[in-house]
């Protein structure tokens, strides 16, 4: 039988620093590769005249905000994925002991 009594950690927190290092370094490498995956492909004037062609955009600011836009996306990916590997322990709190039994 389980004892409920302690509650039980499957390891220490990490610090803040190394959290936010976890999802950012990962999206920012997967950030680059797209980018150049992308923009291999697709020209960023070709794009800007096909949406919004009376902006201003240049290829390099093209290029710019093509990567932060898939920084932005492969982060909130890198962080949905440490959201749900928590070890559930960090939320599941032992249960006090019942007096009734």
């Amino acid at each position: 039988m389980p004892d409920f009594t302690e509650p039980r950690f499957d390891h220490p927190p990490r610090p803040l620093a190394q959290r936010i290092g976890a999802i950012l370094w990962p999206s920012f490498f997967s950030a680059g590769v797209a980018t150049m995956a992308f923009f291999a492909f697709v020209d960023p004037l070709a794009l800007r005249d096909m949406t919004f062609s009376h902006l201003p955009v240049t290829r390099e600011l093209g290029y710019t905000a093509g990567f932060f836009m898939f920084w932005l996306c492969t982060a909130s990916s890198s962080l949905f994925t440490w959201i749900l590997l928590r070890p559930a322990s960090r939320f599941n709190h032992a249960l006090p002991p019942d007096k009734d039994r």
